[in-house]
This record gives C-alpha cells, sequence and structure tokens, in this order.
C-alpha cells in the first residue's frame, strides 16, 4: 500500500524532467493570475527573463532558468490562534483556520500555507514547429511545519481507531502523498488551436477558484480554498482529476476549456451472502469518470465564467474509522457492514471484521456529483471586487464502490458508504468580497463565504427537539480580514482573522446513528506570517 513519498524522492522525479524552453506563467500555489493550464496552453502572458544574478533575483520576479528548465515555488509560514482547536499533525496542510468537527480547545499553533501552498516545481516549452510546441508542468506541496509531504488521508489513518478526544486535526483534501500532490501533465499547445493536455491536472472548477475568490484560494481566510466542495464540484478530493485530459482555447476576449477523466482504479468488491468473505466477494467495476466544461471572456474591466462539473463515484472522507469510545456500545466501528447491501463483513480468520485490515485505509462516502458555477470580477487599478455561485446536487451512485476499492494516493476504503443519502442532497455555496491595493505593494481583503445544504433525510424529522443529523438542513459561513504587504517583488508579510460558525445538519460530527454533533459551533483564527516565492 502507498504511503506518503520522501521529499527527496520527488525531487529526483522533478529533475528527470527535461525541456528546452520555458513556460509562459507561473503555474503553482494558490495565488495566481492565471489557471495554469490556460496559460501554459494559450501562452497568454510574456514571459519572465532569466535571473542572471543573485541581487537580480533578490529584486525582481526573474526566472530560475537553467538549459530551459524553470524551477518555481514557494514557502509560507507564520502563527496563528485558534479557539476551538487540535493538536498540530505533520500531514496537514490547511492549518486549522475553519471549524473543525473534532475542535475543541484553544491554541496557539504553527500555521503553514496560509496564502499558497508551499512546494515546489518545474514547468517547460518546446516549440517543435512554427507557433505548435511540446509544454509540461510538474509541481507538489510540502508541509513547512514537518518538512512532509501535504497528505490529508494521512491525516485521517494516523487516528483511526483512536477516542474522538485523543485526535490530531484531520482533514480531507486531493493531496495525498503523491509525489506530486498538485499537478503533473504534459501536452501540446497551439497560438491558434489552443492547448491540449493529459496528466494529474486541476479541475475547472479550481482554475475558476482561483480566478474569483477574493482571497486567491488562501487556506487561512478562504472557506472555498480551505474547503474544495465547491472546486471539486461536490467533494474536495475532486479538486484534481487523475488520469485527465484537459483543453483549452482562448479567442479574443472569450475563452473555452473541456475536461474529461478516465475511470481507473479498483472498486472493491462485496457479496450477497450475510456471511460472505474474501473467497465469495465479487469485484465491482471502476466507474469514477467525470467531465466538465469552461465559458468565460472579460471585456474591460470585468470578467466572468461558467463551469459545469459531473464526477461518478465521488469520495469523500469526513472522518477517521471511528474507535469504540466514539459511538454507541452496539456500533463499534463505521466498517462492520457493506453498504452496499448492509451485510456485516467477515474477511477470514485473523482478519477481525474488515474484509480488509483498517490499517493503511480510509472511510468515505460516495455519491455521482453535478455542480453549475458562475463568478464574475470587476477589475480597476486600485479595487477588485468578486462574487461566486455554485449550486451542487449529489445521488447515491449508480454504480456502487465495495470495500477495499482505491482512493486518491494509492490507499484503499475498508468502510465504503453508498447508500448515505435518503433523498437527493442540494447545496449552495456563494460568496463575494472584495480587495483595495494602497500603493502597489499592500493588499487589504475582506470575503464573506457561505454554503447550505437542503434537508435530505426521510422522513423530514429535524428540528432542535427532535435532533438533527447530517441528512438535516443546514449552514456554514465564514467571514476573513486580512492585510498582505510586498516587501519586494518575492517576499510578502500578512496579518488577518478568520471566523467561521456551522447550525443544522452541517454541524453534526459523525453522519451515522444519533447525530453526533461539533465539539463546537465556531471557530476564530488570527494568523500572522510571511511568504517567500521564486
Amino acid at each position: 500500500m502507498l504511503k506518503y513519498c520522501p521529499i527527496r524522492y520527488a525531487f529526483v522525479l522533478l529533475l528527470a524532467v527535461s525541456s528546452t524552453s520555458v513556460t509562459s506563467v507561473p503555474a503553482f500555489g494558490q495565488v495566481t493570475a492565471i489557471p495554469a493550464a490556460t496559460a501554459t496552453a494559450n501562452n497568454s502572458e510574456k514571459a519572465a527573463d532569466a535571473c542572471a544574478s543573485g541581487h537580480q533575483f533578490a529584486t525582481t520576479d526573474c526566472t530560475l532558468t537553467w538549459h530551459g528548465i524553470t524551477l518555481y515555488g514557494a514557502y509560507d509560514a507564520g502563527v496563528g490562534w485558534v479557539s476551538h482547536g487540535l493538536p498540530e499533525n505533520g500531514y496537514n496542510y490547511e492549518g486549522e483556520s475553519l471549524i473543525n468537527r473534532n475542535g475543541y480547545q484553544h491554541r496557539f499553533l504553527i500555521a503553514p500555507n496560509n496564502l499558497q501552498q508551499t512546494g515546489f516545481g518545474i514547468r517547460g516549452k518546446e516549440e517543435f514547429v512554427h507557433g505548435w510546441s511540446v509544454v509540461f508542468n510538474a509541481s507538489t506541496g510540502i508541509n513547512p511545519q514537518s518538512g512532509l509531504l501535504a497528505n490529508a488521508s494521512q491525516t485521517d489513518i494516523v487516528n483511526n481507531g483512536l477516542p474522538r478526544a485523543s485526535y490530531s486535526i484531520a482533514i480531507d483534501g486531493a493531496r495525498a502523498g503523491q509525489p506530486f500532490n498538485d499537478e503533473y501533465y504534459g501536452g501540446i499547445s497551439s497560438k491558434y488551436a489552443g492547448g491540449l493536455t493529459f496528466g494529474r491536472q486541476r479541475s475547472l472548477g479550481t482554475d475558476a477558484m482561483l480566478l474569483y475568490d477574493p482571497a486567491g484560494g488562501s487556506y487561512a481566510f478562504s472557506y472555498i480554498g480551505y474547503n474544495g466542495t465547491m472546486a471539486g464540484g461536490g467533494d474536495t478530493e475532486d479538486s484534481r482529476w487523475d488520469d485527465a485530459v484537459k483543453y483549452r482555447l482562448a479567442f479574443g476576449p472569450a475563452h473555452f476549456g473541456a475536461m474529461y477523466k478516465f475511470a481507473d482504479g479498483s472498486a472493491g468488491c462485496y457479496s450477497a451472502s450475510a456471511t460472505w468473505t474474501a473467497a465469495t466477494c465479487t469485484p465491482e467495476q471502476a466507474h469514477n469518470n467525470a467531465y466538465g466544461f469552461d465559458l468565460g471572456g472579460k471585456s474591460s474591466k470585468i470578467s466572468a465564467d461558467l463551469v459545469f462539473q459531473h464526477y461518478n463515484q465521488a469520495i469523500s472522507v469526513l472522518n477517521p474509522l471511528l474507535g469504540p469510545q466514539s459511538q454507541s456500545p452496539s456500533q463499534s466501528y463505521q466498517s462492520t457492514t457493506d453498504s452496499i447491501n448492509t451485510n456485516p463483513i467477515n474477511g477470514g480468520e485473523g482478519l477481525g471484521p474488515n474484509l480488509i485490515d483498517t490499517t493503511n485505509t480510509v472511510y468515505g462516502i460516495v455519491t455521482d456529483n453535478n455542480a453549475v458555477m458562475a463568478a464574475a470580477k470587476y477589475s480597476s487599478e486600485a479595487v477588485k471586487f468578486y462574487a461566486g455561485y455554485e449550486y451542487i446536487w449529489q445521488n447515491n451512485p449508480k454504480n456502487p464502490l465495495g470495500v477495499g476499492a482505491s482512493d486518491q494516493g494509492g490507499y484503499f476504503m475498508s468502510g465504503v458508504e453508498d447508500n448515505n443519502l435518503d433523498s437527493e442532497k442540494l447545496v449552495n455555496i456563494w460568496w463575494t468580497g472584495a480587495k483595495y491595493t494602497y500603493r502597489r505593494k499592500t493588499d487589504v481583503t475582506f470575503a464573506w463565504y457561505q454554503q447550505r445544504q437542503n434537508d435530505f433525510r426521510l422522513p423530514p424529522a429535524c428540528s432542535a427537539a427532535a435532533g438533527f443529523r447530517a441528512s438535516c438542513a443546514g449552514t456554514l459561513n465564514e467571514g476573513s480580514f486580512y492585510l498582505d504587504h510586498h516587501f519586494t517583488k518575492r517576499f510578502d508579510s500578512f496579518a488577518g482573522v478568520a471566523y467561521s460558525f456551522v447550525s443544522g445538519g452541517l454541524a453534526i460530527a459523525i453522519p451515522h446513528g444519533p447525530g453526533v454533533p461539533y465539539n463546537s459551533n465556531n471557530n476564530l483564527a488570527p494568523t500572522i506570517g510571511s511568504r517567500f516565492t521564486f
């Protein structure tokens, strides 16, 4: 089973990729002016010159280019305080600014990757015929507080079986310890026909989020940056797509994008027998393909995009595998039954109640997702205004996953829930905000985000008196304010605060049995830090 890979292994792989000229724009981290695939494909901005000296590197935005290979990256770290947090986890790359279902105590902590994901990458572009080029990009994220590769899955795994009161911070996300946990793709681009790339790539929703989020996808100050539900079109793990083809084309002030993900991995197995074993388990078929479209444009100071995404067998990992102290005595683990037919799982002698061992495995809820997002931005020299809205509808999967199905990063699922939804789940996410630039060096940003879900519980019985479950209607809100001062083109420092709170079904921490609420329904998180980019 694949675990996190050492950074030096990722670095060796990065250096193994070669090209003889550089792509034209940045393609790493949350804060980027143009989606990486768009800019690489369409050559839409002039490339920065290569650095000729250490002084030039320190004072300009020149690139680190050697024989056509450009190395780029960022280091972002700070300190923060949270009103309801958890012990830190070296695999966690998002910090603790957003309210967490298990957060319970105020604490000071190292705040990683606040405005931008720490990490590095390489990119290249080689013209082989006039107007036509080969392009590539490979980048990965690292946790500055631990030196480990960003790995959301491992934050849950290290807490598997522990009592809830003993958890460290656990998250879900698209980075799962892969050597290239951001992007890894190659393809061709043309000034006239657009760009076509294949590999691990950011979803169209992620591209749009980076453009239209007032906080630029910041983990510390943006809900839609910290939580990838919006970018992934329903689940945060889908903010990046493996084995995907992406096409981008710009024509005048308009642009078009299309993306398709091929099905991959194992779908696990199940048996119709109530006494099933590994020998009688029937393999399931992976149907986790996805597709999306983007249409947008810019006129004068206003830009806008419309994005649609569909993803089959999307996986959401909400919690570590629960220990006996976390649920009722009759329900000691989430993974004792196969949710396809609710029969008990018996993996054979010595394997306990699970078909596969719970060590290094995750528990997930599976859905088929659709999402439509519209966003707009007004830009002047000193002021920018942002607004966006996404409508998501989720259903139980037409093709269920079984126990042992593969998740991202080479991990497997020892618990699978395919029938979590009593009826169609509807999610609405909207956001707005503004950014003011003072004397071209200091940015002042305010943003507000809200997520709402419907009551998809049947029969409907959600109230304070009857009790709430995760299937009840609920709301999550987050507001943020921060200042970011640029001392040079590469070095800036920031300070700000985020406040988030939940209610109703979105304030339920464990979506099984009687509703187990969040330890606290709010979190206040001031943060201060610095960032260096190259």
